[in-house]
């Protein structure tokens, strides 16, 4: 593990960008990207033309290293090069740590929940993620329902897997997610916060993890996470609000920063002039920057 980046992690004035849209979510990024379905064929296309779009935003002036502190990646993302250097090398050198989306997506719902799907491939993953000189991963869950036999399959899953990645000497961030329009967000997150303590008061001193949650309704709920002797840092996912929105409700919870994606890009426009797209990326950074660092 590179220590001076894990210490830009953990004490780091700023915020993770999560720009790690997979398969399934790439076509609607490329379409909010102003890039419709119909003007590319085939994978091989589509995901060029979302790395040409993640390039434009890492190699943005606006993407700077005073306000932000890591970037989440896809996995083709990590395998492809920006200026000639690998994604990871690139956004270390302008001080931005890497981080790699592993899982394969989400399982059905049961339980109220939406596990993971199996990862067989994860061992080949890390040892790859190392080589490209990743510091973290970021795996997701999702949470619908206060149903306390889905809530503990979720974060079980969730650390278990989390430990395979310590082992393999990376940083893993743990996302169960809260959907914003469940039918009890409160009671979904009271009991999911009691799950992840217990794991984390499980974990040995040299077990260290993340965790991205939804911004939660009860304004420091997460506090005690926050400040867990295990936990690096604690991110917030958008969810799904707008980014004006994700900020307000973010201002209001002491030490929680964002990894937004949607809600970092949603200006965004590839037929946007450099200046304007440069303009529109830096309101952005500035805005969200200013929610995780600037608390009421």
């Amino acid at each position: 593990m590179n220590q001076q980046q894990f210490d830009k992690i953990k004490n780091g004035e700023g915020f993770i960008a999560a720009l790690d849209q997979s398969g399934g979510s790439t076509p609607k990024a490329l379409a909010a990207y102003g890039v419709p379905e119909d003007s590319y064929s085939g994978e091989d296309e589509m995901f060029k033309l979302v790395h040409d779009m993640r390039t434009r935003i890492i190699t943005s002036p606006a993407f700077s290293s005073d306000k932000i502190l890591g970037a989440i990646l896809f996995e083709q993302t990590m395998d492809r090069q920006i200026e000639g250097k690998y994604t990871g090398d690139y956004l270390s050198e302008i001080g931005v740590v890497p981080f790699l989306k592993v899982d394969k997506g989400l399982a059905d719902k049961e339980n109220g929940v939406q596990l993971m799907k199996p990862i067989h491939d994860l061992d080949d993953t890390l040892r790859r993620a190392n080589e490209r000189h990743i510091f973290g991963t970021k795996m997701r869950s999702v949470v619908h329902e206060p149903n306390e036999e889905g809530i503990k399959a979720v974060v079980d899953q969730q650390f278990e897997i989390g430990k395979r990645i310590i082992e393999a000497g990376l940083v893993p961030i743990i996302e169960p997610e809260v959907d914003i329009d469940s039918s009890d967000k409160v009671k979904c997150e009271d009991m999911l916060k009691e799950e992840i303590l217990k794991h984390l008061n499980e974990l040995s001193e040299d077990q260290n993890v993340m965790l991205k949650l939804t911004i939660p309704t009860k304004a420091n709920l997460y506090k005690e996470l926050i400040d867990h002797p295990r936990v690096v840092r604690v991110v917030a996912l958008s969810g799904g609000y707008s980014r004006d929105e994700a900020n307000e409700k973010l201002k209001e919870n002491d030490g929680l920063i964002a990894s937004f994606s949607r809600a970092l890009a949603s200006d965004l426009n590839a037929k946007q002039s450099d200046d304007e797209f440069n303009d529109k990326l830096q309101s952005a950074v500035d805005s969200i920057h200013d929610a995780s660092v600037n608390k009421k």
